[in-house]
């Protein structure tokens, strides 16, 4: 089984695990001034503090940072990708699954991502909107105008960030195997959140490689086509049978010799 995105976040954590010990090294050996060594030591405990959040799986901390060194188009096709998976999840009959998706873009724990894209035509009141009329129980009548215009607003802000496409499905690719390896083990759906995202990630993807340009390009729709396919037609419920790590690998390395 790949472990990619697992690999990535451990090698990530080995490192500043180092960080941490130079630092206190660097306190306990050198001489410095009572007030710095203070504030120091506080920035210390405060990042082990997340580190053990992180390895427990309750922390967004890292997440955030990395969103934080992210360019704002690769920041939107991230947050295409949950806005695809609510639109999905909600049109399978789904509310309660879509709903998470679909508050992303204005959540308060992903508030990094948003960064820079106001200028860019970003309306928050829509995803609000959305997610508080999913939430209500509101018809259907009601819902769907509003996903409209989500879905508007999110390909606004795609085309509005501009950005190199073959290096944004490179990104997304990556995404995927990283989220479908968290949502996925031994042929189960055990965090279905990343497995639904996985697919929201794909569908951007095959959006974006209709509009690249090469001599492969018609095979690159074919292959990112087949990516998607590989989800249940009705949409990436919870409780799906998924494809194995392994085909999904295989159809994103796919995707990434026709870019």
């Amino acid at each position: 089984m790949c472990t990619i995105g697992a690999n990535l976040k451990q090698i990530k954590m080995i490192k500043n695990i180092q960080i941490i010990s130079l630092l206190a090294l660097f306190l306990v050996s050198c001489g410095v001034p009572q007030n710095e060594h203070n504030t120091l030591k506080k920035e210390l405990e405060e990042v082990k503090k997340e580190l053990d959040e992180c390895m427990n799986g309750v922390s967004h901390a890292f997440e955030n940072h990395s969103m934080r060194t992210l360019s704002v188009e690769k920041r939107i096709a991230f947050m295409s990708g949950h806005v695809e998976s609510g639109l999905a999840l909600y049109r399978a009959g789904k509310p309660e699954q879509a709903s998470k998706h679909l508050l992303h873009p204005v959540s308060e724990i992903h508030q990094q991502e948003r960064a820079g894209i106001e200028a860019l035509g970003f309306t928050p009141e829509v995803f609000k909107s959305v997610s508080e009329a999913l939430s209500e129980g509101r018809p259907a009548s009601e819902i769907e105008p509003m996903l409209v215009s989500a879905e508007e607003n999110i390909t606004l802000l795609q085309n509005n960030s501009g950005g190199d496409l073959v290096e944004m499905i490179r990104f997304l690719m990556e995404k995927v195997v990283e989220e479908y390896n968290e949502g996925v083990r031994d042929g189960e759906i055990v965090e279905a959140g990343e497995y639904q995202d996985a697919f929201g990630f794909s569908v951007v993807a095959l959006k974006m490689s209709k509009r690249v340009k090469s001599e492969r390009s018609d095979q690159l729709i074919v292959e990112a086509t087949k990516l998607v396919a590989m989800w249940p037609e009705i949409g990436p419920l919870a409780d799906s049978k998924p494809e194995s790590l392994k085909d999904i690998l295989e159809q994103t390395n796919k995707i990434l010799e026709n870019l």
